[in-house]
């Protein structure tokens, strides 16, 4: 059954990819010039993944579901073996103590990135198939396949999380384990499994992520920080008391297109984690505002398509795609203003970084074909 597309999530996606092209020209400016001597050096970069993204967005958009569902867990297996493959000192390059990215050509790939698609998608691929409306009425309930639904589709799915879970735990990647997780319960919850099964689920991953603080210092400080702001104010709470500065600074109206002083270098990660800080500084209150309408205007329109899918697969899908974009643009905003730790999260479309940008632009595209055919 062939439908139309949504015109309105395809229009706020533009948007949103349109503005952060455009604000992350205005903000590298001062950044390039240090690195390169060249105003446009990340902003030439950042248009070259725009342009892969929007050609695999096109991919994604005309590919037929049902062939998505077949190759996914191939395209997932690579995925996990580029993981793997940057615990090797040759391929991984590290940045910031952390080994995440691999380098292609002068250009980086994050393939933790590229896992929350993937990992959505395997996951909508397999549940698809594997839960029928049968298995899915009770928690020890007997499945045809003479197993029960706790062993037959619990366990393999925790066993999943724990090797994901393993993976991004030592690259010090809490923060997209966070958001991977909570995008993969989503789509656990949406199959029609037991409630039981995503409560028990919930409660690991709640349990197992305070341990993980724990025993990490710095994710310690960082929440040290987070529940009181000014304990390090020159240490790890530098960041976070930049931030604030600088989106105060703003006011109401902010001081005008380009006219931020925060992104010559007084606020770290200016590009990345703190993007929304310096659209704070330049367009105040009123930008913010306008910004975060967008996002939930997009938000909106892609649970819309989630609902209206016509097949499990599809609407998992969706789900999963939308929960991710929804928590992440979530994680960083908050972290920005003081309602959530500091966890390195990009902010979708506008950060820069061309693995995100590219993860996302696969997803809107795989969004618009579920809008469209799914």
């Amino acid at each position: 059954m062939h439908k139309k597309i949504n015109y309105y999530f395809l229009a706020a996606s533009i948007l949103l990819i349109s503005l952060g092209i455009l604000f992350l020209a205005n903000l590298s400016a001062p950044a390039s010039l240090r690195v390169s001597g060249n105003t446009n050096y990340y902003l030439f970069k950042q248009l070259f993944a725009l342009c892969v993204g929007l050609v695999l967005a096109l991919v994604a958009y005309k590919i037929p579901l049902q062939f998505v569902k077949k190759v996914i867990p191939f395209i997932l297996g690579i995925n996990i073996l580029l993981l793997i493959a940057l615990f090797f000192p040759v391929i991984g390059v590290e940045h910031w103590g952390a080994s995440r990215w691999i380098n292609i050509g002068g250009f980086s790939l994050q393939p933790s990135e590229l896992l929350k698609i993937t990992s959505v998608l395997f996951l909508s691929a397999w549940l698809s198939n594997r839960v029928s409306e049968k298995q899915v009425k009770g928690f020890f309930k007997k499945a045809k396949d003479g197993y029960s639904n706790f062993v037959s589709i619990f366990l393999p799915i925790l066993f999943f999380l724990a090797i994901i879970s393993a993976i991004l735990l030592f690259q010090k990647d809490l923060g997209t384990l966070g958001i991977v997780v909570t995008a993969l319960l989503a789509v656990y919850f949406v199959a029609g499994t037991p409630l039981w099964h995503t409560i028990l689920l919930v409660v690991t991953g709640i349990l197992g992520a305070l341990v993980f603080i724990k025993i990490e210092p710095y994710r310690m400080q960082r929440l040290i920080v987070f529940l009181n702001p000014e304990a390090d104010p020159l240490g790890i709470g530098f960041q976070l008391r930049q931030s604030l500065l600088a989106i105060g600074s703003g006011g109401i109206f902010g001081k005008g297109w380009g006219l931020s002083v925060q992104k010559f270098g007084s606020l770290p990660q200016a590009m990345t984690d703190s993007m929304f800080a310096i659209l704070g500084e330049e367009t105040g209150i009123i930008g913010c505002v306008i910004l975060v309408s967008l996002f939930v205007f997009f938000f909106w329109h892609g649970i819309r398509i989630a609902k209206e899918a016509n097949n499990r697969f599809s609407k998992m899908a969706a789900t999963g795609i939308m929960t991710w974009l929804v928590i992440q643009s979530f994680m960083n905003i908050a972290s920005t203003i003081g309602l959530f730790p500091l966890t390195g999260i990009p902010l979708p479309f506008f950060s820069y970084g061309g693995t995100h940008l590219i993860a996302e632009l696969v997803g809107i595209g795989i969004l618009l074909n579920i809008s469209k055919n799914g």
